[in-house]
């Protein structure tokens, strides 16, 4: 999904009502000990867990908070609590060209056909790619907006999150692309995920790579710290760690190439193009990080 400035962020916690702000232990493993690896601004900073080494925002809003503002009708739209700096919709051709690359790789694996999961689905754009891949697709949008124009793919889309599916739904694969770094229990997260995929089924995570030479070059100017909206941040090896830690085997990275609209890229580095430049798609690398895992026959 896109890059934003944190800048733009951190006006959701701005404003005449103080933001509803909480002082968590590390997400993934619950240590108190923590050290600061940078300062982002509106006193919002980035700690480092001295015991498993996951980053994450420190203070951050509560987890009810948080959902008001994805429930917000111009959350995908750029609106006073807006997905990013361009709509959504503006973003459609690089993210469908993103999706198709990924279900590529996924079929590459022998990871397709049968039932899909997508939590986090926005639009659809996946969904609507894996027709090709998979006999059934479903998803799960807390905006309703975004449930809705994703159902117009043909998917089966529930507004809320994974507590919404049918309790007898099954899915073969299950995937959460640029969603985990927004979960407030991680580990809860992927393990509920994982009883709702098949035994030998496989549940696959995108998120923005902290670890990645994009990270490293912006330094606290990342888009993906995202202020307040993304609350955890993982590289390959704590990715790696949570897929396990909830019980998943057999777990690799993924390849996951991502392309961006050439203008927001652009703006990031304070650059204006042409109109007719800025919905080109450019693939920039080290920006996303995926990994997937097999739940196992028990």
């Amino acid at each position: 999904m896109s890059v934003e400035s944190v800048e733009h962020r951190t006006e959701i916690s701005a404003g005449a009502v103080p933001p509803a702000l909480e002082y968590p232990a590390c997400p993934v493993c619950r240590s108190e000990r923590r050290e600061f690896s940078c300062e982002l601004s509106q006193d919002y900073k980035v700690a480092r867990c001295q015991d498993c080494g996951v980053h994450y925002l420190y203070p951050r809003l509560t987890e009810q908070a948080m959902h008001q503002v994805y429930r917000d009708p111009s959350y995908y739209e750029g609106g006073s609590s807006g997905y990013a700096d361009t709509s959504y919709i503006d973003q459609e051709t690089s993210l469908r060209a993103t999706f198709k690359s990924l279900l590529r790789n996924l079929d590459r694996r022998g990871m397709t056909g049968g039932n899909l999961l997508e939590v986090g689905c926005g639009y659809g754009y996946l969904l609507d790619e894996a027709r090709l891949y998979f006999r059934h697709r479903t998803g799960t949008e807390f905006s309703e907006d975004g449930a809705a124009r994703a159902r117009a793919t043909g998917a089966e889309v529930f507004v809320g999150g994974i507590e919404q599916l049918p309790r007898d739904a099954s899915f073969d694969c299950a995937v959460a692309i640029q969603v985990i770094e927004h979960i407030y229990d991680p580990i809860g997260f992927v393990g509920e995920l994982a009883t709702r995929v098949k035994p030998g089924g496989y549940v696959v995570l995108a998120t923005p790579d902290i670890g990645g030479g994009l990270r490293k070059l912006m330094g606290r100017r990342w888009p993906s710290f995202k202020v307040p909206e993304h609350v955890v941040y993982f590289d390959f090896d704590s990715l790696q760690r949570l897929l396990a830690g909830a019980g998943l085997v057999e777990v690799r990275r993924l390849p996951y190439p991502h392309a961006f609209p050439l203008g927001l890229v652009a703006a990031k580095f304070g650059l204006s193009l042409p109109q007719p430049l800025e919905r080109i798609n450019v693939w920039v690398p080290a920006t996303t990080v995926a990994a997937y895992g097999r739940v196992s026959h028990g």
